[in-house]
């Protein structure tokens, strides 16, 4: 009989081993993560004299994207991006206006946000990465496409147009492939910054409405 006591927790301590075990090897089949985070450079220009508001949907501010592996050789990816997508454009703006305003809530008729000059709204149209195949050169690539838009604080349209970033991990000497996407993301992000503060007073839209706000030939020197 006393043998018989002292196997009953010997058998559940096992049970409870399997179960660790097990959890330990479906969380080792998972995607490889990465939560990218990086710095991201202030433009060094001259601040346009306006109040910008920005508004980043739920989609873009927590943004993600799954790759799921083509074989056995491969890793599936998790990239989440929205964190550091959030902290490159307020960078940006910041550099780049007097003033920069988040909004509360989409542009829109009825909508009560904070007055401002107009407000940006960007999203991500496309994500492409490009990865090493079967190789040991930790060398990643990563495009995007924003579908970027100026509108007023009542949501009528400024202008409307898309964006290229492209970023790639500038060395293959890094120590895990986490690592170099995180690289190639953070490069992708700065691109983008650096493309919109030289291109955003180009855009036809964008000229007509600093036209407007600023006169005639301030904005050819942005």
């Amino acid at each position: 009989m006393s043998g018989l006591m002292t196997s009953v927790p010997d058998a559940r301590a096992l049970l409870r081993l399997a179960g660790a075990l097990l959890l330990a090897l479906l969380a080792g089949c998972g995607p490889a993560e990465v939560v990218v985070k990086g710095n991201f450079p202030a433009p060094t220009m001259e601040k346009l004299p306006l109040t910008i508001g920005v508004w980043y949907d739920p989609g873009f501010a927590n943004h993600e994207f799954y790759d799921e592996a083509k074989s056995k050789k491969d890793s599936s990816w998790l990239v989440k991006s929205g964190e550091a997508q959030v902290q490159m454009w307020n960078t940006v703006l910041n550099g780049m206006f007097a003033r920069v305003v988040p909004m509360v809530g989409q542009p829109g008729p009825g909508q009560m946000n904070p007055s401002v000059d107009a407000v940006l709204i960007p999203q991500i149209a496309e994500l492409q990465y490009a990865i090493p195949a079967h190789t040991n050169v930790k060398v990643y690539e990563i495009w995007i496409r924003y579908h970027l838009q100026l509108v007023t604080t009542g949501g009528d349209p400024i202008a409307d147009w898309t964006m290229p970033a492209y970023g790639k991990t500038p060395t293959a000497f890094l120590q895990t492939d986490q690592a170099a996407v995180n690289l190639a993301a953070v490069m992708a992000l700065r691109d983008a910054g650096a493309n919109f503060a030289t291109s955003f007073a180009r855009v036809p839209g964008v000229q007509t409405w600093l036209q407007q706000r600023l006169g005639n030939g301030r904005e050819a020197n942005l």
